[in-house]
């Protein structure tokens, strides 16, 4: 009977998500740091009554897709868990998360492409926003261990822009100088909670200060800032007093610069707030953009809803091909963007919707809305049963979802097929190398209703925990 902190030899069959799987006694084994094909002695971790999770400890023969991890940071840091393994095999183990989440979970007939990668998949993330911890004058800033709140103080991350780590080099000695105290997230007492960075394709970079209050010492910050950060445009406080682990405040103040740091993206150009959700790897958002658009199949006469839209970054492009656009998003200050972004690109054929998806889109369906396509990217958490019913009963040609998430994708894409729209094609796209998670663009196409019948699902029957988004089949069933 395997026991937690035992240490036992194990032969790895394939991937379980980016862990390797193995079985012992009818027990089936995810082991973090471990490839198909690889013999490795690992420690058990958390062990259940079916599954166990390991942790590799040392690797006796090694598979051929293995690799050294290049950053210092690899064993302590939850972020890159695949540094361990060779790019080529991290894309076809995201190929395989995504193509057993559509049968497994969705029970959908469906090949999942390739994945799209990157040709340098290192230093992309435009976007990071580290917690902020230690003790006053001696401030930790970094990222969570796996599975914890404990913080690992880094100086330089991989993935990131190196003007990021400009910015947060230069708080760390802002804090340090001028004794700032950090927030703690047990006392909830203290003042900066976390550091984040926005940095354009151009080199402009935003700097947000996230704290519980007012700062000091403002001046001194900006002069430091502009003086180690090439390129800097902007610095905001944003003031957070929550006592949970959401980042951002709803209050944003400019301390200096421009409102404003500007991107582009597929040619369009952006504005973006410290609040505007834009994907954080702009050279693979846009070959995710281009297979949305694709996948869309648009001949400049259709009617396009776009749920979830953020700054209207996907809405912009579908104006370009479409009739009209209506997007819609629940976070006021996205929508005021995405309508300065529309007039700043001379798009007039896109509106804009501050509102939740499930509840605005049922009212507009029951009002007569008849889109023919529906795009949309929800967050993590995927859709609303309300939103993919309200989109059954649009009746559009064309259904195209953009997913983060491979297992919430196939559930909602479980109901859509239920509720009449069948999958044609899915394209993974590797948006965040090096770490374990994959985007998925899907297109889902009217099923003809005199071979459809309706089955009355709901998203409970549906739902799935991660676990079982890496489970076997007799897991799921059990």
């Amino acid at each position: 009977m395997l026991r937690k902190n035992d240490e036992i030899t194990v032969t790895i069959e394939r991937f379980g998500g980016e862990a390797g799987i193995a079985h012992l006694d009818g027990m089936t084994l995810f082991v973090e740091g471990a490839l198909p094909g690889e013999t490795v002695i690992a420690r058990a971790q958390k062990v259940k009554t079916t599954h166990a999770f390991l942790k590799t400890l040392q690797v006796l023969s090694a598979a051929p897709g293995r690799a050294e991890p290049p950053c210092p940071y690899y064993e302590k840091c939850g972020g890159c868990v695949c540094q361990h393994m060779t790019y080529e095999t991290s894309l076809q183990m995201k190929r395989e998360i995504v193509q057993s989440a559509l049968s497994r979970i969705g029970g959908l007939e469906v090949e999942a492409r390739p994945v799209l990668g990157m040709d340098v998949p290192w230093h992309y993330r435009n976007k990071t926003a580290l917690p902020v911890g230690g003790e006053k004058g001696r401030p930790v800033i970094g990222f969570y261990a796996p599975r914890s709140h404990r913080m690992v103080d880094i100086d330089h991350c991989l993935i990131a822009r190196e003007e990021s780590d400009a910015v947060c080099a230069v708080l760390r000695r802002w804090m340090e100088k001028f004794q700032v105290e950090p927030y703690n997230e047990e006392t909830h007492r203290g003042l900066v909670r976390h550091i984040m960075s926005r940095v354009s394709r151009s080199g402009q970079v935003m700097a947000v200060v996230i704290a519980t209050g007012p700062i000091s010492h403002e001046r001194e910050l900006i002069a430091m800032l502009r003086a180690g950060v090439p390129g800097l445009c902007s610095l905001y406080l944003n003031i957070n007093r929550r006592n949970d682990n959401v980042i951002l405040g709803s209050e944003s103040h400019l301390m200096w610069g421009e409102p404003r740091l500007n991107d582009t993206l597929c040619g369009l150009q952006y504005a973006l707030s410290p609040q505007s959700f834009f994907q954080v790897n702009p050279a693979q958002t846009e070959k995710l953009y281009q297979t949305a658009l694709d996948f869309a199949q648009l001949t400049g006469n259709e009617l396009v809803a776009d749920l979830y839209c953020g700054a209207g970054t996907i809405s912009l492009l579908l104006a370009k091909r479409a009739k009209h656009v209506i997007g819609i998003e629940i976070v006021p200050q996205a929508i005021r963007d995405a309508e300065e972004n529309a007039k700043a690109n001379g798009v007039t054929n896109a509106e804009f919707h501050a509102a939740a998806a499930e509840n605005l889109l049922p009212q507009l369906v029951a009002q007569g809305l008849r889109p023919d396509v529906i795009v949309l990217d929800p967050p993590r958490k995927g859709c609303e049963e309300a939103v993919l019913r309200a989109i059954a009963e649009a009746a559009p040609h064309r259904v195209v979802y953009v997913s983060c998430d491979p297992a919430t994708l196939a559930r909602d894409a479980k109901l859509l097929s239920a509720l009449g729209y069948g999958p044609d094609a899915c394209q993974p796209v590797d948006m965040f190398c090096q770490t374990g998670s994959v985007e998925t663009v899907l297109s889902l196409s009217k099923i003809s209703t005199a071979q459809h019948i309706d089955n009355d699902l709901g998203l409970d029957e549906l739902d799935v925990t991660s676990a079982e988004t890496k489970a076997t089949d007799q897991e799921i069933k059990d």
